[in-house]
């Protein structure tokens, strides 16, 4: 059992630079994400994301809401990063994802904040929809990673990503932490407003997977590397339950996946009559039976 980070290796070597370099050159036409907006955030021009060269945030903190794996006993290191490149219509943090709520951080005030969250005992940091931001990421890392960072990495994603980011990042990151929302790219784009949700989703969460595997626990029960998917059950059938679970299933017999029942029709949910309640215990426990069904290994929050 390897505890290290796998990114101390890579800075060890040389390579930790030459990443942040590569994805830094992806900024200039911006390719970061699959929307390929091809505007030069160097010069702060700003598409589909919002956000220009600095990376806006609205909170960090010791999050003990997380997953027990992630949350551990001393807290999660989350950042919560602003503005999203997904438009999700039931949002739950719209404020932070839509309206940008927070303020904007360079990557050595960034890396300034990774230290604080290790010093306070975190047992990763946690960055929490990063996909339109990985080059300053990547930049603040490097520098933290030169002044002692040296606990794991969990990538909090919504799963539209870009898989020469998720490339980049094999080596860094160690826990993934995807959101897969639908299999159908009618919902992608119907209720979070992009295009190819389902064939990027799939793409990616397959890339995660053969890139750090199935999660991986110490004796603690605190994960140290392996994915851990998320999925949030929508009422109506929306959530296409059946299919993400199917899908999972075939990446792995141990693939781990945490099923929500939380959703609440948030932001502009009650614009869309299908969205507009809450789900049942019915939906819920059918969404459960049929992942324990399958032998997908459940986690609880």
């Amino acid at each position: 059992m390897n505890l290290t980070p796998s990114y101390i290796r890579l800075y060890e070597e040389g390579k930790l630079r030459d990443r942040v370099e590569k994805a830094y050159s992806f900024l200039e036409e911006c390719s970061v994400c699959p929307h390929n907006c091809g505007i030069n955030r160097l010069n702060d021009e700003k598409g589909f994301c919002k956000t220009g060269l600095n990376v806006r945030i609205s909170s960090f903190f010791p999050h003990l809401g997380e997953e027990f794996p992630i949350r551990g006993f001393s807290g999660s290191g989350t950042i919560f990063i602003s503005y999203c490149n997904m438009r999700c219509v039931y949002c739950q943090n719209y404020e932070i994802s839509h309206l940008g709520e927070g303020r904007e951080y360079t990557p050595e005030e960034i890396a300034g904040i990774m230290l604080y969250l290790q010093e306070e005992g975190c047992h990763n940091i946690n960055w929490v929809t990063p996909s339109h931001v990985v080059p300053q990421l990547l930049k603040a890392l490097y520098i933290a990673v030169k002044k002692g960072l040296k606990i794991p990495i969990v990538y909090n994603t919504s799963s539209y990503d870009s898989l020469k980011t998720i490339k980049l990042l094999e080596g860094i990151v160690d826990i993934y932490l995807p959101d897969i929302k639908y299999l159908t790219n009618q919902h992608g784009k119907k209720y979070s407003k992009v295009k190819n949700y389902s064939d990027t989703a799939k793409k990616v969460i397959r890339l995660m997977h053969k890139q750090v595997g199935d999660l991986k626990t110490d004796k603690r029960g605190i994960a140290y590397k392996g994915v851990l998917v998320r999925h949030l059950v929508l009422p109506n059938g929306i959530s296409t339950t059946k299919k993400v679970l199917d899908f999972l299933r075939s990446l792995s017999s141990d693939m781990h996946v945490n099923i929500m029942a939380q959703y609440h029709p948030y932001y502009k949910a009650f614009e869309y009559p299908e969205l507009s309640r809450r789900i049942t215990e019915k939906e819920y426990r059918e969404a459960v039976e049929y992942a324990s069904q399958i032998s997908l290994k459940i986690v609880n929050d």
